[in-house]
């Protein structure tokens, strides 16, 4: 993978840490089945259990962010789609959920045409950050859930954001799609944003008596670094159940391996985040 010195992304980060509003971040990557919605959902979570005001958006058309947390995508009026086609506002579409301290902005099915409908748009690739821009509300955090694809509705997470998560599951395959992600972030940081970097890699779908696992995750950090974090998400069937029943796998069972592992993750992302404003 050839991509510089990776480590030295996430200095791009210091350009927008005066944001007045808080932090924005996207949560990305363009391979599917590598745990990046189920990291927006219970990293969102974990984040407002201690205490922090946070968005989740949801710019994924399946939409699983949103029934994750127990809203219905289908009885929401004003949603992502809205909001980037129709230049809706955000306060109209943001809608509360049963965790304390976490608001969602849901996706719809319409979101499935958005990329089309997007190429007409003139400064199509700002969209999301003008939305964000006009909004009047306050938050700590906007964690938003990509779709699994490098396209406009990437494109406009990735501008309108302070910094990229990636969730990486712990397979060979999984890292070939890695370098391409990086790739992106880069060109997206030289044309639009210059302030986006990579926030952080989180290992998924981690299982230690997988070898291929250890191999794996010795890689990424021999690699990477410190921009990988240190805690790893294991593989964990609570975690594949919470879905099913509209919940975060903290509220489903808190004393999981994975809720407990999401827990530590926000940690470590709040050091990361409030040690580089302070």
């Amino acid at each position: 993978m050839d991509n510089g010195n990776p480590s030295e992304q996430t200095n791009n980060a210091d350009v927008s840490l005066e944001r007045s509003k808080g932090r924005i971040l996207a949560i990305a990557n363009q391979k599917g089945g590598v745990g990046k919605t189920t990291t927006a959902i219970n990293l969102s979570t974990a984040l407002a259990a201690v205490g922090r005001r946070v968005i989740l958006l949801d710019l994924d058309p399946q939409g699983n962010a949103s029934t994750g947390v127990g809203v219905d995508r289908n009885a929401a009026e004003i949603g992502s789609y809205e909001v980037l086609i129709d230049g809706a506002s955000i306060d109209d579409a943001i809608v509360e959920t049963e965790v304390p301290n976490l608001s969602l902005v849901p996706a719809s099915i319409d979101l499935s045409g958005a990329e089309l409908e997007l190429v007409e748009i003139e400064q199509r690739e700002y969209r999301l950050q003008k939305a964000f821009e006009e909004f009047s509300g306050e938050y700590d955090y906007v964690l938003i859930d990509c779709p699994p694809a490098l396209g406009l509705l990437t494109l406009n997470a990735l501008v309108a954001s302070d910094g990229v998560l990636v969730p990486l599951q712990c397979e060979y395959l999984a890292l070939e799609g890695l370098s391409q992600l990086v790739r992106t972030v880069e060109r997206v940081a030289d044309a639009f944003n210059p302030g986006l970097g990579i926030q952080g890699i989180v290992l998924t779908m981690y299982d230690a008596r997988n070898n291929l696992s250890n191999l794996v995750a010795d890689d990424v950090r021999s690699y990477f670094g410190d921009v990988v974090y240190s805690t790893q998400i294991p593989r964990n069937v609570r975690v594949s159940e919470a879905p099913s029943h509209g919940k975060p796998v903290l509220l489903y069972d808190f004393q999981c391996t994975g809720a407990q592992a999401y827990i530590h993750l926000a940690g470590e992302v709040l050091r990361r985040e409030e040690g580089a404003l302070s």
